[in-house]
């Protein structure tokens, strides 16, 4: 795999204005062909000021020059209002949880780590003790990927009636490497 001389930049709430439209023009390059026929693709935007409005909004968008190869961005939840611990038996005593919401590459920097080094800038900036993401349930490899970088799967969900099932998938912050020994806050469902 080559990794392309991409260069990352941070952005939080204060920025959206100025990244907003970079968003959905790198969101529409990534879905060009279903996003047409896709009602719950073309509410992106929607989602982009969902997330954005959230002081804790933080964005790390990849640019190979000038053009943005791609992006990933998150908030913060709100303490208390852990959606996903209902799906944990038991639920971590750590409870700040970073909701990484979207990572999105353009065609032509795929398989080349940019979406790697997108997530792991990302994750480094949060302080939460845990992460959260959805991966559609229809796509097996991207959520073998997030299990390669310390996700698991806990449940599925579907967020809204038109939106697909999704794996709800939790990790440890901050990100590291663990031996298959280490100790994790999330329980491991015992193997019979």
């Amino acid at each position: 795999m080559t990794t392309p001389d991409v260069e990352l930049r941070y952005y939080g709430h204060d920025d959206l204005p100025a990244i907003r439209q970079t968003l959905i023009d790198v969101q529409r390059d990534v879905y060009a062909d279903v996003i047409e026929d896709d009602e719950f693709h073309q509410k992106f935007p929607w989602f982009v000021d969902h997330w954005g409005k959230n002081p804790g909004f933080s964005c790390v968008i990849a640019y190979d020059g000038e053009e943005p190869a791609g992006f990933a961005y998150g908030a913060p939840g709100t303490e208390g209002r852990e959606w996903w611990r209902e799906r944990l038996d038991p639920a971590p005593e750590k409870s700040r949880t970073f909701h990484f919401s979207e990572l999105q590459v353009r065609p032509r920097w795929r398989g080349k780590g940019v979406s790697e080094r997108l997530h792991r800038a990302l994750m480094r900036a949060q302080d939460e003790d845990l992460a959260v993401l959805l991966v559609d349930v229809t796509h097996p490899k991207v959520q073998a990927l997030y299990e390669s970088w310390g996700y698991r799967k806990v449940g599925e969900d579907q967020p809204f009636p038109d939106s697909p099932v999704y794996a709800v998938m939790v990790t440890e912050l901050p990100l590291t490497y663990r031996s298959a020994e280490a100790p994790s806050v999330l329980a491991r469902p015992e193997r019979g």
